[in-house]
């Protein structure tokens, strides 16, 4: 237990619980034991020990009750059995005050002081022989005493009055949930650092590596250790057609592992490229490096298919190998509003690969035609159609996933789930099969778009198994069905989300209707996430969702949907109300021969401590279709509780050192217009800041007031170097004593309500043409300007520019950097 001690310590100091909330000595959640408990009865369908850890428990008390008669046995037996077994209570680091980094583990649970004095009055004798604390033995002498020192501060949640205790146990070991129903989960942060990540796959090869995709071209490759490689998997960046600009969707969109890659070393990717003044979709297969198996062989590429894009967006983006072998290709439907391509759009036409679900096979494709067309595809004996049509009528298919199916008795396995991107009313969610319509442009969501169409469409049109309205979002984000070992409670869970919003949201089934049930995800609120190691926020713009090898589910987000942005985090999912027994998820990974140096991974999210959630609005439900099929899903009624988002310093673009595949001209246009359609609907726009950035630096003194800050050489308005106005001039600060408090001083001034971060060491930039004015800052953050706060004196200071201090300022309570 020491090391997981330590790595509590690590947390920082929490406030005092009010509440307690399940969990182990081992700093995890509870579990069901996988064997019946033959001691610890009372814990033998969930708790914190497993069989072996019974034993041990059961050969402590017969060693303890040693030491008493026949008559002492029968006296106090009961009385040790209890207090030796709440090591196995679901409560059990609540009941050893574990749960406190400020306090020693006890040797004894806590028990409520009437209980501990009825044991101390039978059987005081024993308590030397079932703990070592020489401080609580020197008090045996006296019960009130004895009995005070083990008691616990909560004094409804000692033991015996714990086991009662309605509040603790009505929902014990179920995933927590709000008053308002929001199942709370939580976060592990897995990578960092990453630029707009758009996919994280693995290669099915027992090495349990995963690599990440980012938009501008690179493929990171990352161990079980959650190390990175610093050589990239894969970097076609010269290759690749994106742009620095906020909502540009094109980019590297996908990337998937051959079925077979163990032994073929196939890769297949999905990415934009420029042509002339055309814009590409290309999907091409590259094989791995015969010298690295962390690289693949750049010069191996081979362009497998090829579709022209009449728009800048709606360019799909997913690849994804079915259990039948074969390659699915999800392409949008051109871009610009409303398909508005040809007589009934894109999509409906099934001439053009637009606006469709493909498959093809590229099994066995050393030699003959780079792919094949699977003989059950559903239109290959029309002749208007295209061969490689899997399904139609989709607008912009953003993440889909074949579902695992179920550990046990495998049901659902195989169905095909994708998030579908929207016009202007609805996202949705479809589970796409062999040969159907999924109705756009009719359709939108489970509404008409295209009144005229909709009224003569096909009967046979296959509404989505979930549809929500643009006050819960605006860009749906596919996710997957949770079918992994670690965490039962989710098993079968659709989770996904919303890239604009950054609503975590999942659906359920239904077995007994077959109807799709809505639950929204929130981050544990209070003690729900106070594990070590876990946190309860994230950036906001989910862009993409991830399984590993072992089935554990991910997603990814970024601050700023920006190509270039360096703010790309990678989340695990959590639930921290239950966990597997031990032992059941471990893998043993297959070694991974490295040549390439390894980044460790540092994590650098923090845990945010909330005692009551953000109040929700309520939001109208979705429209219902008339007549044909039925809503299999209630429309969610709220929004999600305060979603995170975490700013990072905007980077300039990587290098272009690296060697590439594919030319590209050297030509860099801004995206082709989307006209009145929807636009940056999948990584949209951020909106500005309605916050002054401080007084016009053209200001003469007689229109400013001591004291008064601007941000200088920011391009946003919300962060900058912090300069100030003291007797009419300007000047900077230095960091020597720059905090939170002072930065929230200078915010408040502002126009904002919350800071973000006190950046120092002139993260944002150097003042060197003007006098540093402050130094040795000390504020309570109360205080109306810098200088009502202690420093060092106008004019006085022991630093240079190298020091000036910064902000990071929000208009919401976002975490810190």
């Amino acid at each position: 237990m020491g090391l997981a001690w330590a790595a509590w310590l690590l947390l920082p100091a929490l406030l005092h619980r009010a509440l307690s909330h399940p969990q182990c000595l081992d700093f995890k959640p509870p579990f069901r034991p996988p064997h019946a408990l033959t001691f610890c009865v009372q814990y033998k369908d969930f708790g914190c020990c497993d069989s072996s850890r019974d034993r041990e428990i059961m050969e402590t008390f017969y060693r303890v009750l040693g030491h008493v008669d026949e008559a002492g046995y029968q006296l106090c037996a009961a009385h040790v059995q209890d207090i030796l077994c709440q090591e196995c209570s679901p409560y059990a680091a609540h009941l050893y005050d574990a749960e406190d980094p400020s306090t020693p583990v006890r040797s004894l649970a806590g028990l409520c002081e009437d209980y501990c004095a009825d044991v101390w009055k039978k059987c005081r004798s024993l308590f030397r022989y079932m703990t070592s604390d020489k401080e609580l033995l020197a008090l045996e002498g006296n019960a009130a005493k004895f009995c005070r020192r083990l008691a616990l501060d909560d004094a409804d949640y000692c033991f015996p009055r714990l086991l009662v205790n309605t509040k603790l146990n009505q929902n014990l070991g179920l995933v927590t949930a709000d008053s308002e129903g929001c199942l709370q989960l939580c976060l592990e942060e897995v990578a960092n650092g990453l630029q707009n990540p758009v996919a994280m796959v693995h290669a099915n090869d027992g090495t349990h590596r995963f690599f990440v995709a980012e938009q501008v071209g690179l493929v990171w490759t990352y161990l079980p250790d959650r190390s990175r490689l610093e050589k990239p998997f894969l970097n076609i960046s010269q290759a690749v057609l994106t742009s620095p600009w906020e909502g540009d969707e094109r980019g590297f969109l996908g990337i998937v592992f051959h079925p077979n890659f163990k032994h073929n070393g196939k890769v297949y990717v999905y990415y934009s490229v420029e042509i002339g003044f055309d814009e590409i979709i290309r999907i091409s297969e590259f094989r791995l490096s015969a010298h690295d198996m962390n690289a693949v062989d750049h010069g191996s590429e081979r362009i497998i298919l090829e579709v022209e894009e009449p728009a800048s967006n709606h360019n799909g983006g997913e690849l994804l190998f079915g259990d039948d072998g074969y390659l699915y290709i999800f392409i949008g439907d051109g871009g610009m509003a409303g398909d508005p391509f040809g007589k009934f759009g894109n999509a409906q036409n099934k001439s053009t690969l637009l606006g469709k679900v493909l498959r093809i096979d590229v099994n066995h494709n050393n030699h003959g035609p780079l792919y094949r067309i699977p003989p059950d595809n559903p239109f290959v004996d029309d002749p208007s159609a295209r061969p490689e049509i899997y399904a139609y009528g989709v607008r912009n298919m953003w993440r889909c996933s074949f579902d695992r199916g179920d550990p046990q008795t495998k049901e659902g396995k195989g169905r095909l789930f994708c998030g579908d991107v929207g016009q202007n009313k609805f996202e949705e969610v479809d589970i796409v099969e062999k040969g159907k319509n999924y109705g756009w442009r009719a359709r939108e969501g489970f509404s008409c778009y295209d009144k005229k169409l909709c009224a003569n469409s096909s009967l046979g049109d296959v509404l989505p198994i979930f549809a929500y309205p643009h006050k819960l979002g605006k860009s749906v984000t596919g996710g997957y069905v949770y079918r992994g070992c670690e965490y039962p409670n989710l098993n079968g869970l659709y989770i996904f989300g919303d890239f604009m919003s950054g609503r975590l949201m999942a659906l359920k089934e239904d077995q007994n209707t077959g109807e799709w049930q809505y639950h929204e995800i929130c981050m544990g609120m209070g003690q729900t996430c106070m594990f070590p190691g876990l946190i309860n926020n994230y950036y906001q713009y989910i862009i993409s969702f991830a399984e590993d090898e072992a089935g554990e589910l991910y997603f990814m987000s970024t601050g700023i949907p920006s190509a270039t942005s360096p703010t790309g985090v990678v989340y695990k999912i959590i639930d921290a109300s239950r966990r597997a027994p031990p032992g059941k998820c471990r893998f043993h990974p297959i070694p991974v021969k490295t040549k390439s140096a390894t980044v460790p991974f540092v994590p650098k999210e923090k845990l945010i401590i909330k005692t009551t959630p953000t109040k929700r609005p309520k939001v109208k439900t979705t429209s219902k279709p008339s007549g044909r099929t039925k809503v299999t899903a209630s429309p969610p009624v709220n929004p999600t509780p305060d979603w995170v988002e975490q700013l990072l310093k905007l980077l300039e673009s990587p290098g272009d050192n690296q060697r590439t595949t594919t030319a590209r001209p050297s030509t860099r246009r801004p995206p082709k217009p989307k006209k009145s359609g929807k636009s940056n609907e999948r990584r949209g726009h951020r909106k500005k800041s309605k916050a002054q950035s401080g007084a016009d630096s053209k200001a003469t003194s007689t229109e400013l007031q001591n004291g008064a800050v601007r941000l200088a050489d920011s391009r946003r308005s919300d962060r900058g170097q912090v300069e100030i106005y003291i007797n009419g001039e300007w000047g900077t600060v230095c960091d020597d004593l720059w905090n939170t408090k002072a930065a929230s001083v200078v915010c408040r001034q502002l126009g904002f309500q919350y800071v973000i971060k006190a950046a120092k060491q002139a993260e944002f930039g150097e003042g060197r043409n003007l006098r540093i004015l402050l130094d040795d800052l000390e504020c309570t953050g109360k205080e109306k300007t810098l200088l009502d706060c202690k420093h060092k004196g106008i004019g006085k200071h022991n630093c240079n520019h190298q020091e000036d201090a910064g902000v990071i300022c929000s208009h919401t309570e976002y975490s810190q950097s």
